[in-house]
């Protein structure tokens, strides 16, 4: 017996040409950090910023930054661990910007 096959209701669907970076550093902790920055134009400027050892993904912008405990909680790092991928973080997400 099949079962009957449902349709799926799609919100969104595009394809579009984006840019990855990826990264691996040590920071003075000695902890070793493995990440993939995407650019694209549908995070209205943020990055999508992949953790490749644990699999954890965020959409980041300077905003998010400076959010107290934000990066703590999205990436599962303690306080030094954080501000050590923050020194990194600071140097490729970009600036928020909003559209009408």
């Amino acid at each position: 017996m099949t079962e009957p096959q449902q349709e799926l209701d799609f919100l969104s669907d595009s394809t579009e040409q984006t840019s990855t970076r990826f990264v691996t550093f040590i920071g003075p902790s000695l902890q070793r950090f493995d990440f993939a920055v995407t650019s694209t134009n549908r995070f209205y400027g943020k990055k999508l910023v992949t953790d490749l050892q644990n699999g954890k993904s965020a959409i980041l912008g300077s905003d998010d930054l400076d959010e107290e405990g934000y990066i703590e909680h999205v990436f599962k790092l303690n306080e030094e661990e954080a501000a050590e991928l923050r020194l990194f973080l600071v140097q490729v997400v970009g600036d928020p910007y909003f559209t009408d």
